[in-house]
């Protein structure tokens, strides 16, 4: 691998390593036990928790064996969901995408970070918010009288009365810079949909609101407020799908970035496992990062 690639892979690692004080604390144990495949490690738990992006694809295609693996773990009994940060679209079109890759997931078994968004601006009172959110779909699944999309008009970033960091795709420089100085002038909340810094595709790693995020906390000192992994709100939604809610040590979380999936698997009791082919760290010195971060999953698998 090139020097160039190396670092197109690293940066997102490094600019999590940045932002650890802004991110949950979770205690690990000494070390991890390695294994080629997930099969090979999860018979203690009832419960799977699987990440998308880097567990079950990238981008638009589905990681060889995903779907397979999936099926494998309910003929063995076991209870499998998906717990995403991809916030930028509705629930259907995530449905839709998972039946065109082959995964026959219900939609109860799919929990979004936009969902533990959705759930908590349901708690609050009517405000009228920005959203940071391609306008593909509207503004199905929010409240679209108190909602607007934040795109080339100054004046939007002015009058809302808070942000919702939702989804990237056609951010742009100088709408960050929009946003950056609305905040400065003018103090409000602002609400993460997806923390994620980095997601891998099938071109590189894209830029997610979770790098926005920490970039306008940087320059205004506004601390956002996230929903998604690594933070609780959108586990609970998950445990709260489930009857008998699972004990923490019968959950396995399993995902390719350690900030996020292990993180806050770890926070929440789980054991964790780190899929290593195909996300965040595909190509990297795995075992460097993880002596770097300090965050220890249970387990290191090459692929599902």
């Amino acid at each position: 691998m090139s020097g160039a690639a190396a670092a197109a892979l690293a940066w997102p690692f490094d600019a999590y390593c940045a932002v650890a004080d802004r991110l949950p604390r979770a205690r690990f144990g000494s070390g991890h036990r390695s294994a080629e495949t997930l099969g090979e490690v999860c018979d203690p738990f009832d419960v799977i928790l699987l990440d998308a992006y880097g567990v079950l694809n990238v981008g638009e295609a589905a990681i060889p064996g995903a779907s397979e693996r999936v099926a494998a773990l309910r003929r063995a009994g076991k209870r499998v969901m998906v717990v995403s940060n991809s916030a930028g679209y509705p629930k259907r079109v995530m449905m839709a995408r998972y039946a065109r890759l082959g995964f026959d997931f219900s939609p109860e078994e799919v929990v979004s970070s936009r969902e533990a968004l959705l759930a908590h601006l349901a708690s609050l009172p009517p405000r009228r918010w920005g959203l940071m959110l391609n306008p593909r779909y509207g503004l199905e699944e929010f409240d679209a009288p108190s909602g607007e999309f934040l795109e080339d008009d100054r004046a939007a970033y002015d009058r809302v009365e808070g942000f919702l960091l939702v989804g990237s795709d056609g951010w742009t420089e100088a709408r960050q810079t929009r946003l950056e100085d609305a905040l400065r002038a003018r103090p409000r909340p602002v609400l993460v949909g997806n923390p994620d810094i980095a997601a891998p595709r099938e071109g590189g790693l894209s830029r997610e609101p979770g790098h926005f995020a920490h970039r306008l906390a940087d320059s205004t000192g506004i601390v956002p407020e996230f929903f998604g992994k690594p933070f609780p709100a959108i586990y609970d939604l998950a445990l709260g799908r489930m009857s008998p809610r699972p004990e923490p040590p019968r959950v396995l979380m399993v995902g390719d970035t350690l900030h996020t999936d292990i993180l806050g698997g770890r926070g929440m009791g789980f054991a964790t496992a780190l899929v290593t082919d195909y996300g965040a760290l595909a190509g990297t010195d795995v075992d460097a990062a993880i002596a770097i971060s300090g965050i220890r999953p249970d387990f290191v698998v090459r692929r599902p």
